[in-house]
Protein backbone atom coordinates (compact mmCIF):
# COMPACT_ATOMS: atom_id res chain seq x y z
CA UNK A 1 0.00 0.00 0.00
CA UNK A 2 3.29 2.33 0.48
CA UNK A 3 3.10 3.01 -3.46
CA UNK A 4 -0.29 4.54 -3.47
CA UNK A 5 0.99 7.43 -1.08
CA UNK A 6 3.79 8.01 -3.86
CA UNK A 7 0.43 8.75 -5.83
CA UNK A 8 -1.59 10.62 -3.13
CA UNK A 9 1.39 12.66 -1.17
CA UNK A 10 -0.25 15.98 -1.66
CA UNK A 11 -3.42 14.37 0.08
CA UNK A 12 -1.59 13.36 3.56
CA UNK A 13 -3.28 16.60 5.56
CA UNK A 14 -6.44 15.97 4.67
CA UNK A 15 -8.83 13.96 6.82
CA UNK A 16 -8.67 10.39 6.41
CA UNK A 17 -12.84 10.83 5.47
CA UNK A 18 -11.90 13.09 2.59
CA UNK A 19 -9.02 10.44 1.40
CA UNK A 20 -11.31 7.84 1.49
CA UNK A 21 -14.26 9.77 -0.49
CA UNK A 22 -11.65 11.48 -2.98
CA UNK A 23 -9.87 7.93 -3.64
CA UNK A 24 -13.13 5.67 -4.25
CA UNK A 25 -13.95 8.32 -6.53
CA UNK A 26 -11.66 7.54 -8.89
CA UNK A 27 -12.25 5.05 -11.59
CA UNK A 28 -10.94 1.49 -11.39
CA UNK A 29 -10.16 2.14 -8.24
CA UNK A 30 -13.46 2.86 -6.83
CA UNK A 31 -13.78 1.38 -3.24
CA UNK A 32 -11.83 -2.05 -4.16
CA UNK A 33 -9.07 0.39 -3.59
CA UNK A 34 -10.62 2.93 -0.67
CA UNK A 35 -11.99 0.60 1.57
CA UNK A 36 -8.62 -1.37 2.37
CA UNK A 37 -6.94 1.39 2.49
CA UNK A 38 -9.09 3.93 4.65
CA UNK A 39 -9.08 0.55 7.31
CA UNK A 40 -5.15 -0.52 6.62
CA UNK A 41 -3.54 2.70 6.61
CA UNK A 42 -5.56 5.68 7.24
CA UNK A 43 -6.84 4.45 10.81
CA UNK A 44 -10.62 3.86 9.96
CA UNK A 45 -12.82 1.13 11.42
CA UNK A 46 -13.88 -1.00 8.97
CA UNK A 47 -17.71 0.74 9.31
CA UNK A 48 -16.30 4.21 8.85
CA UNK A 49 -14.31 2.76 5.96
CA UNK A 50 -17.38 1.19 4.67
CA UNK A 51 -19.57 4.11 4.76
CA UNK A 52 -17.12 6.70 3.24
CA UNK A 53 -15.97 4.32 0.55
CA UNK A 54 -19.56 3.72 -0.72
CA UNK A 55 -20.57 7.47 -0.21
CA UNK A 56 -17.73 8.55 -2.78
CA UNK A 57 -18.51 5.63 -4.78
CA UNK A 58 -21.38 7.17 -5.35
CA UNK A 59 -21.00 10.43 -5.69
CA UNK A 60 -20.32 10.30 -9.52
CA UNK A 61 -22.79 8.34 -10.40
CA UNK A 62 -25.50 10.83 -10.61
CA UNK A 63 -23.04 12.74 -12.53
CA UNK A 64 -22.23 10.03 -15.24
CA UNK A 65 -26.19 9.17 -15.30
CA UNK A 66 -26.81 13.29 -16.33
CA UNK A 67 -24.00 14.28 -18.47
CA UNK A 68 -22.24 11.39 -20.53
CA UNK A 69 -24.29 11.73 -23.14
CA UNK A 70 -24.01 15.67 -23.90
CA UNK A 71 -20.12 15.30 -22.95
CA UNK A 72 -19.77 12.20 -25.13
CA UNK A 73 -21.12 13.73 -28.12
CA UNK A 74 -19.54 16.90 -27.94
CA UNK A 75 -16.32 15.03 -27.56
CA UNK A 76 -16.88 12.47 -30.36
CA UNK A 77 -17.76 15.35 -32.75
CA UNK A 78 -14.96 17.39 -32.19
CA UNK A 79 -12.26 15.36 -31.63
CA UNK A 80 -11.50 12.03 -33.47
CA UNK A 81 -9.71 10.32 -30.47
CA UNK A 82 -12.32 10.42 -28.45
CA UNK A 83 -14.85 9.53 -31.11
CA UNK A 84 -12.85 5.99 -30.99
CA UNK A 85 -12.63 5.75 -27.55
CA UNK A 86 -16.08 6.17 -27.06
CA UNK A 87 -16.93 3.79 -29.68
CA UNK A 88 -14.30 1.32 -27.92
CA UNK A 89 -16.00 1.38 -24.76
CA UNK A 90 -19.77 1.70 -25.31
CA UNK A 91 -18.84 -1.35 -27.63
CA UNK A 92 -17.19 -3.56 -24.74
CA UNK A 93 -19.54 -1.96 -22.00
CA UNK A 94 -22.45 -3.55 -24.22
CA UNK A 95 -20.98 -6.89 -25.04
CA UNK A 96 -19.59 -7.34 -21.10
CA UNK A 97 -23.31 -6.61 -19.88
CA UNK A 98 -26.04 -7.33 -22.52
CA UNK A 99 -26.43 -10.92 -22.36
CA UNK A 100 -26.82 -10.59 -18.40
CA UNK A 101 -29.56 -7.42 -18.96
CA UNK A 102 -31.56 -9.71 -20.89
CA UNK A 103 -31.86 -12.69 -18.52
CA UNK A 104 -31.72 -10.46 -15.00
CA UNK A 105 -32.84 -6.66 -15.89
CA UNK A 106 -31.32 -3.63 -13.67
CA UNK A 107 -31.00 -6.41 -10.72
CA UNK A 108 -27.67 -7.42 -13.37
CA UNK A 109 -26.88 -4.06 -12.99
CA UNK A 110 -26.15 -4.58 -9.61
CA UNK A 111 -24.34 -7.52 -9.54
CA UNK A 112 -22.22 -6.48 -12.40
CA UNK A 113 -21.68 -3.21 -9.95
CA UNK A 114 -21.51 -5.46 -7.01
CA UNK A 115 -18.25 -7.47 -8.55
CA UNK A 116 -15.36 -5.72 -6.91
CA UNK A 117 -12.90 -6.08 -10.39
CA UNK A 118 -11.19 -3.52 -12.22
CA UNK A 119 -13.75 -2.21 -14.96
CA UNK A 120 -16.98 -3.61 -13.03
CA UNK A 121 -18.12 -1.37 -10.70
CA UNK A 122 -20.24 2.19 -10.61
CA UNK A 123 -18.42 3.82 -12.86
CA UNK A 124 -19.05 1.05 -15.56
CA UNK A 125 -22.46 0.18 -14.30
CA UNK A 126 -23.75 4.01 -14.65
CA UNK A 127 -22.07 4.14 -18.05
CA UNK A 128 -23.64 0.66 -18.86
CA UNK A 129 -27.14 1.94 -17.57
CA UNK A 130 -26.47 5.24 -19.98
CA UNK A 131 -26.17 2.70 -22.83
CA UNK A 132 -28.96 0.39 -22.67
CA UNK A 133 -31.28 3.99 -21.87
CA UNK A 134 -32.28 2.53 -18.39
CA UNK A 135 -34.73 5.00 -16.49
CA UNK A 136 -31.52 6.80 -14.38
CA UNK A 137 -33.90 6.58 -11.11
CA UNK A 138 -34.14 3.02 -11.17
CA UNK A 139 -30.56 2.83 -12.22
CA UNK A 140 -29.05 4.77 -9.56
CA UNK A 141 -31.15 2.88 -7.18
CA UNK A 142 -29.74 -0.39 -8.25
CA UNK A 143 -26.48 1.12 -8.79
CA UNK A 144 -26.09 1.85 -5.01
CA UNK A 145 -27.12 -1.60 -4.03
CA UNK A 146 -24.50 -2.76 -6.45
CA UNK A 147 -22.27 -0.65 -4.51
CA UNK A 148 -23.43 -1.74 -1.00
CA UNK A 149 -22.92 -5.04 -2.34
CA UNK A 150 -19.08 -4.62 -3.58
CA UNK A 151 -18.35 -2.76 0.09
CA UNK A 152 -19.73 -5.67 1.82
CA UNK A 153 -17.62 -8.30 -0.04
CA UNK A 154 -14.51 -6.21 0.08
CA UNK A 155 -15.00 -5.64 3.92
CA UNK A 156 -15.14 -9.21 4.49
CA UNK A 157 -12.36 -10.08 2.25
CA UNK A 158 -10.28 -6.54 4.00
CA UNK A 159 -10.71 -7.23 7.79
CA UNK A 160 -10.54 -11.24 7.40
CA UNK A 161 -7.08 -10.46 5.55
CA UNK A 162 -6.05 -8.67 8.16
CA UNK A 163 -7.50 -11.13 10.71
CA UNK A 164 -5.74 -13.78 9.46
CA UNK A 165 -2.26 -11.78 8.98
CA UNK A 166 -2.14 -10.98 12.47
CA UNK A 167 -3.09 -14.47 14.00
CA UNK A 168 0.01 -15.80 11.88
CA UNK A 169 2.49 -13.24 13.20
Amino acid sequence: MTFIWQYFIHLRYLPPEIITIIISMLPIAELRVSLPLAISSLGLSWWQAYFFSVLGNFIPVYFILRFIGPVSNWLSNHFKLFRKFFAWLFERTRRKLTKNYQLYGLWALALFVAIPLPVTGAWTGALAAWLFGLDWKKSIFFILLGIMLAGVIVTLITTGVLEFSSWLV
